[in-house]
């Protein structure tokens, strides 16, 4: 058999059998709206600390980390290490505050709804969709890529069938199939992982050898002290710290793990977790500067160029799928508890099981166009910064939202929408060229940087006025235990038994 057709086999194998897991699983559960959408306080530090880890690892740890540690070095891995670790710290605090105000809950944009009206639940929800859709499309246009590189498979082949697959127990089973499948896949990537990374020192005649090109060519790339790789790093930290507040795959585990204790040690232990693994990610770019492959291919590149056993090859292969399935698992099933969450109030008559499949049509029809973006094959860590920088101009009147009584709906969306516009003036190119003549046009610390100064200072400076100011009404945040509801009772009646 030729490698193309090796690496098809393999494909579908290894996605078909992820898809046979989660629908097994399914099949014993009796699913309701509600545990389709939440499973609410279901789960344990075990089950909930390997779903944040598997849908946290997305397949983009093989291309973003490798660029930016074949580009920004040793600095910039560090400042991707800090920023993938620093949502996952953040959540161990804000995960028990949204479930103390609203304990039966679903969804972020439910949150904002209540707290700041229809005005900036609108943006919120926009930004939600759109973050998740440029994700769901990254996360695809990087396996598309990879299979390419390994077998040369066309990118819009490969798109199709890992996304069918995931479409198929994402959509049957719900969160509890996603979370179910995310164990199984944690105990996968982590091991082939470790084995991509040391059969490609191995193969580079180890650590030393393989950097010795560097040092002689590229020295700034292992220097702690790169100015450059010290921005990128630090650009890291901010749009993947606003981003994953976006996301709403990790709303759902907040409020599928069992007790608030449970939220913080699983959150915690998967920060702790992530360091290495995108340490060891990085450090394949830096391995693949050996031969001075520096885009978001670099990992992929070496490979090929090492000329490794095809058995090698397909295990990296293996190691792609179960990545981008974890997390598109994952991104699909938020993308339906946002419009479920959002079909369940606006048609409140509906019955829950046309509810669910109308939600899970809405979702087929977000990642069809992602499998058109896909095999174009554009850059995955442009696509990340693009979605990054309207999440980094709404996150912080949001998370101030859940603890500043003084802050009112009106200044929390002019705080984001300036926010916003800010640091887009300072956005580039995809080729990363300015789009207009400012000085720092082009640099992403300053627009990231920008984007969440502007919108803080705003909802900040709101706040103090409004803290002294007379007749001013603070919001009471004890209305927000009533306005969502639990719809395991209402919908007692009419349970989705998957067919």
């Amino acid at each position: 058999m030729s490698v193309e057709s090796i690496a098809i086999a393999v494909t579908l194998v290894t996605a078909g059998l992820f898809a046979l897991l989660g629908l097994l699983h399914a099949s014993r559960q009796t699913i309701n709206l509600e545990e389709y959408m939440v499973s609410r306080n279901r789960f344990g530090i075990g089950m909930a600390f390997a779903t944040i880890v598997a849908s946290t690892m997305g397949v983009w740890v093989l291309f973003s980390p490798p660029q930016v540690g074949a580009t920004s070095g040793i600095a910039g891995i560090i400042g991707y290490c800090m920023g993938s670790a620093a949502p996952l710290a953040l959540f161990t605090q804000i995960g028990p505050r949204i479930r103390q105000l609203m304990p039966r809950g679903h969804s972020l944009n439910e949150f904002v709804l209540y707290r700041f009206g229809n005005a900036m639940y609108l943006m919120v929800l926009g930004i939600i969709v759109f973050y998740m859709f440029i994700y769901l499309a990254a996360e695809l246009t990087a396996i598309a890529k990879a299979v390419q590189i390994l077998a040369d498979v066309p990118l819009g082949w490969t798109a199709l069938v890992v996304i069918t697959a995931t479409f198929i127990y994402t959509t049957y089973g719900g969160l509890g199939a996603t979370i179910f499948t995310d164990a199984v896949q944690f105990a996968v990537i982590l091991p082939l992982l470790l084995v991509s990374f040391g059969v490609a020192v191995f193969a580079l005649g180890g650590w030393g050898a393989a950097l010795e090109p560097v040092r002689l060519n590229a020295p700034a790339l292992l220097s702690l002290g790169n100015v450059d790789g010290i921005k990128f790093g630090a650009t890291l930290i901010i749009a993947i710290l606003a981003a994953e507040v976006f996301n709403q795959s990790n709303w759902q585990r907040i409020y599928a793990c069992r007790t608030d204790q449970t939220v913080q040690r699983s959150f915690l232990s998967s920060a702790l977790v992530i360091l290495p693994l995108i340490l060891i990610a990085g450090g394949l770019g830096l391995l693949a500067a050996h031969y001075g492959f520096n885009d978001d291919r670099a990992f992929f590149s070496l490979l090929e160029r090492l000329a490794l056993p095809l058995w090698f090859v397909m295990t990296v292969l293996v190691l792609a799928l179960a990545l981008v399935m974890s997390t598109l698992s994952a991104l699909l099933n938020g993308i339906a508890s946002v419009f479920a969450v959002d079909l369940t109030r606006l048609f409140p008559q509906m019955q829950s099981g046309r509810l669910l499949r109308t939600s899970q049509v809405l979702t087929v029809a977000i990642g069809i166009p992602a499998i058109a973006i896909a095999a174009q094959g554009y850059d995955v860590l442009y696509l990340f910064l693009l979605a990054d920088l309207v999440c980094a101009g709404a996150v912080f009147p949001v998370v101030w939202g859940m603890y500043a009584r003084q802050l009112s709906g009106t200044i929390a969306l002019w705080s984001a929408v300036v926010g916003i516009a800010v640091g887009a003036l300072f956005f580039p190119k995809p080729d990363f060229t300015p789009w207009i003549n400012l000085p720092f046009a082009e640099d992403l610390l300053v627009s990231f940087g920008a984007a969440v100064v502007v919108s803080a200072a705003i909802a900040l400076v709101w706040t103090a006025i409004a803290r002294n100011a007379q007749g001013h009404k603070d919001f009471d945040f004890s209305q927000l235990r009533d306005c969502s509801r639990s719809y395991a009772a209402d919908l007692e009646q009419a349970s989705i038994t998957p067919e």
